[in-house]
């Protein structure tokens, strides 16, 4: 792609601000935008060299905006039905998300990893078992590091293992991985879908460019994703993995607490789950993905046996914290809807004290709360929902609820309540942004709290 154009970029974020740096390092100039007319100008242009030639827009737009502008990109928060996205259209700018204008720029192999849970836990591991095979490995997308970070240093030996979200698939149209996966798909960001339909078309859109050349890695157990496997309009290889059966065809499964890989019928044993640094079954599953997509990458078996074996669990993903007076503390910041806290509250050894609660997306809480008799000692609720969340408790029985204002008062509550030998979670099955600016920031500050007990 030649960028040595103008182009504007909606989003003054991460993301946002990554593609602008792509965009100047191609030679192009940079029109920022921000609908908020109370951006902190200053601070956005903060990111630049007076030297770079970047326009910051605020608040309403206006088709003279887009006056010599030769595409739009949008930052992945920002969704294609924004007000200010019919304007763009209107004046016939072609719109992409950061992911596809970066991945356009990107050489070598793509690994994309999606689902509703699970996948930076898998995309993380997924880099550490490339890094066995390959000498040039980027690890980025929705785990933190935006592609248009990367997307110039990559060559044609490189590897990029790219966490996708579903907001990021919404505006992809060249985007092409060599191996895709879906871990899994529940209900999440209806907000911003409109329909679990939307959602569901959306996610599998991850293999729209794919060919008989390459592969997906889908979950078995999943229903929706067991008929996308099965459907006759799809390209890519089928890879299953499941954590109950032994699906035909090449596939990962588990076998009396063993990770198991069929090839042509032939099983091979790679790894007990006892071997694991990573506890949970959903654990398991994302194991048995990063295996299943370095596998289909030409990873040694022996190497991929080794990496699952070194792995850690990443921040903020029923990541240990500490433990004081015989209680654990674990951090699962990145649990943001109830699928990812069931999997937290069931990886939980015993009684364990649980934090949830948050911004409203739109969800449904009562599968997570039917758990909570016999393993929920205690719930501390804080934030939007947290009365939804009461009384969803109500409706199923479940009363042991204390409610707060803030994460302090959260951590010192839970720690009241903890005994030797027990738990405690924060995994509040809610995003983060009605009182933290994202999951990593809430996470962080629950840290530092527990850190203080």
């Amino acid at each position: 792609m030649n960028e040595s154009r103008k182009i504007f970029i909606a989003g003054t974020g991460k993301s946002g601000i990554s593609a602008a740096h792509l965009v100047l390092k191609l030679g192009g100039e940079v029109m920022l935008y921000n609908s908020n007319p109370d951006t902190d100008v200053e601070a956005v242009l903060k990111n630049f060299d007076d030297s770079q030639s970047v326009e910051l827009v605020t608040g309403s737009l206006f088709q003279g905006h887009l006056r010599g502008v030769a595409i739009c990109v949008l930052s992945p928060g920002i969704s294609i039905n924004a007000d200010f996205v019919e304007t763009i259209n209107k004046a016939g700018v072609p719109v992409m998300g950061e992911l596809e204008f970066a991945s356009q720029i990107l050489k070598g192999k793509i690994v994309g990893i999606t689902g509703t849970n699970g996948k930076t836990t898998t995309t993380a591991l997924t880099g550490l078992l490339m890094g066995k095979k390959y000498q040039d490995v980027k690890v980025a997308g929705n785990i933190g590091l935006p592609l248009s970070d990367v997307a110039n240093l990559t060559t044609e030996e490189s590897v990029s293992v790219i966490e996708v979200s579903s907001f990021m698939l919404e505006t992809i149209s060249t985007f092409k991985p060599h191996v895709s996966a879906i871990t899994n798909i529940t209900p999440d960001h209806l907000d911003r879908h409109g329909s679990m339909a939307n959602y569901i078309a959306v996610k599998e859109d991850i293999t729209m460019n794919q060919t008989e050349d390459d592969y997906v890695v889908l979950n078995y157990e999943d229903d929706v994703l067991r008929g996308f496997g099965e459907s006759r309009n799809l390209k890519p290889h089928v890879v299953w993995f499941s954590s109950q059966n032994e699906p035909d065809g090449d596939s990962l499964f588990l076998r009396d607490g063993v990770i198991c890989l069929k090839e042509d019928g032939i099983v091979t044993e790679l790894i007990s789950t006892r071997e694991l640094k990573i506890i949970g079954k959903h654990n398991y599953e994302n194991a048995m993905t990063a295996a299943a997509c370095a596998w289909k990458m030409g990873v040694p078996l022996e190497a991929i046996r080794e990496g699952l074996g070194e792995f850690t669990a990443v921040p903020h993903r029923i990541e240990f914290v500490r433990e004081r007076c015989g209680v654990r503390y674990y951090n699962d910041s990145k649990g943001t809807n109830t699928d990812a806290a069931i999997q937290a509250l069931n990886a939980m050894p015993g009684p364990t004290v649980l934090i949830g609660g948050g911004y409203d997306k739109g969800s449904e809480f009562d599968d997570w709360v039917k758990l909570f008799n016999g393993k929920v000692k205690q719930l501390i609720l804080l934030g939007d929902t947290r009365n939804k969340i009461f009384e969803t408790c109500r409706k199923y029985g479940f009363s042991n609820i204390t409610m707060v204002d803030d994460m302090n008062e959260a951590v010192i509550t839970a720690a009241s309540y903890a005994d030797e030998g027990e738990y405690v979670l924060l995994s509040p099955a809610c995003a983060s942004w009605d009182m933290y600016k994202s999951f990593e920031h809430r996470g962080d500050h629950f840290k530092k709290l527990v850190m203080e007990l």
